[in-house]
């Protein structure tokens, strides 16, 4: 952008005839009232407090890696407000029409707002922000909707740096708001979210100052390590925000950011582990029989992640199971339906999270925490066979799909018998008399389709005649229903074409030539052996024989 800027600059220049002197020597020209016949003459310093402010945002971003750029971060916001000053100024005149003034006021109070605001001055750059944000207001409730549009972009775009600037001056609430915001932007990768989740992460810090320690399963474990603390303090936060999700994008955008925080909290944590820093701490534990805190703390990040992939997963099998109930009703045509085997592959994955928990350092004496994840272990296995045997439904294989029905009975039954004291645990899961319910429904059904599957001729004549493999070109005399014939993958004729046996080139032998008899030579001969040194001198002399 900041490239474009400086291009526009440049044309703008030429075709106004406004050069600053020449290549050999500048000249400075300054933009005044008397010369504002073109409204291009506004847009010339416009340009150069946009151009000023990118390469401040583009400063800003080198800065996270070089923290001496931000003395040049705030040189550029200064030099962009100094151009916002002069275009107001420039705006008041009468040629300017009113809503060009209120516009050139806007941004002018925003760049102020964004040079308090890396000044870390928040009551001036609130003031700056909230005079920009009811302009825009005021400009989008006076114009036709399509306008508005834009203005309305531009204040929400302003207010999270407002509800910062409130939160910073003292406003508890301030940080509610932020996560409300987060969750109004319904997942969008854009500025604005970018925005909000830098906000939301520098507020995270200041709290992170006042927490040491977490209490997970009966044992309290400092945390000293501030990447954990942040992660910690806004785990509440970002579960919420989950549950409130209005759509499936917006929650596995979220399910994603969260899991991408815990992996930077687990790394902290393991560069934490050293091999010397593990062995003395577990030499001054050893008699007690118990993890380090670090160890421990490890384990506690690692239950986070694994529960929230299984969390994760299981939203993801729950909207392909409203998808699966939808085909049944309305088959769509043109984008690819889902399939039972999509849904046994994410069992598969909650099912290994699952072992993975089970492994846990610290964790293997707590024999309350083994009952839980075994009876999870139980629920997800019986939903696993379930749509194994609905896949087996589709191929009409009876007898398998009926075995594995009994089996979700059995793994059923088992987890009602062994909840009791652990109900509790269990409620965030899917319930498993629905399933027994539904397995119920799905044996009557099934055994039904496969009597009449038995009684019908046809249908076991045709497959026979399908499978033999012989491609279209070679059963034309036959005719059977093939859907393959309208699929992509067509068997037309065999292609590359077998090889075929055909007859070599001959090979011909003159047996003649031994019976044929030459003319005689000698005389060809003799002349030729006269012929030397004799012959050439009588040549010479004209003498012949």
């Amino acid at each position: 952008f900041r490239g474009y800027c400086s291009r526009r600059l440049r044309r703008l220049r030429k075709t106004l005839n406004f050069k600053m002197g020449n290549r050999h020597k500048f000249t400075g020209k300054k933009v005044t009232e008397e010369i504002l016949s073109d409204n291009r003459y506004l847009l010339l310093i416009l340009m150069d407090a946009e151009r000023a402010w990118s390469y401040a945002m583009q400063l800003k971003q080198e800065a996270n890696t070089e923290p001496r750029k931000r003395f040049h971060l705030l040189s550029r916001l200064r030099k962009a407000v100094k151009h916002a000053e002069e275009l107001e100024r420039l705006c008041e005149s009468n040629r300017v029409d009113a809503k060009t003034k209120l516009e050139a006021q806007a941004y002018m109070a925003y760049l102020t707002g964004m040079l308090r605001f890396e000044h870390q001055e928040w009551k001036a750059a609130m003031e700056a922000f909230n005079k920009c944000k009811t302009i825009y207001e005021k400009l989008a409730n006076a114009f036709t909707e399509e306008q508005a549009v834009l203005y309305n972009q531009r204040v929400e775009e302003i207010s999270p740096n407002i509800r910062y600037c409130a939160y910073n001056i003292g406003d508890q609430s301030a940080m509610n708001e932020l996560m409300q915001m987060r969750l109004r932007s319904g997942g969008t990768e854009g500025l604005l979210a970018e925005k909000l989740e830098a906000l939301i992460t520098q507020t995270r810090a200041k709290q992170a100052a006042t927490m040491s320690e977490v209490e997970w399963r009966g044992r309290t474990v400092p945390v000293k390590i501030d990447k954990v603390r942040i992660f910690l303090l806004g785990l509440a936060d970002n579960e919420a925000a989950i549950a409130q999700a209005e759509n499936e994008e917006t929650k596995e955008r979220l399910f994603e950011s969260l899991l991408s925080e815990c992996r930077d909290a687990i790394q902290a944590v393991r560069e934490e582990l050293k091999p010397d820093q593990k062995q003395r701490e577990h030499s001054l534990e050893n008699d007690s029989g118990k993890v380090s805190n670090i160890q421990y703390l490890h384990s506690y990040l690692t239950y986070i992640k694994l529960s929230t992939a299984i969390k994760r997963n299981e939203s993801m099998a729950k909207s392909l199971q409203k998808a699966l109930l939808q085909q049944q009703r309305s088959d769509e045509d043109g984008k690819r339906s889902p399939r039972p085997q999509d849904l046994i592959r994410l069992y598969d994955i909650i099912l290994q999270n699952l072992v993975e928990l089970t492994q846990l350092p610290g964790l293997e004496e707590d024999k309350n925490f083994q009952k839980e994840i075994g009876l999870k272990t139980l629920v997800y296995k019986a939903y696993r066979c379930f749509f194994i045997a609905q896949s087996y439904v589709l191929v009409k294989k009876w007898s398998e799909a009926l075995v594995l029905y009994e089996r979700v009975l059995k793994y059923a039954r088992e987890v009602q018998s062994g909840a009791g004291a652990h109900r509790n645990s269990l409620k965030e899961l899917p319930d498993v008399q629905d399933l027994i319910t539904q397995v119920n429904a799905e044996k009557y059904s099934l055994q039904a389709a496969a009597i009449l599957d038995a009684n019908d001729p046809h249908e076991t004549e045709s497959p026979s005649q399908v499978k033999d493999g012989k491609p279209l070109s070679e059963r034309f005399e036959t005719f059977c229903l093939d859907p393959s014939l309208v699929s992509k993958q067509v068997n037309l004729v065999h292609f590359p074409p077998g090889f075929q046996p055909i007859p070599c080139k001959p090979l011909f032998f003159d047996l003649a030539l031994n019976h044929v008899a030459f003319p005689p030579l000698e005389d060809k001969v003799e002349q030729k052996a006269k012929s030397g040194l004799t012959g050439y001198i009588k040549g010479i002399f004209g003498f012949k024989s």
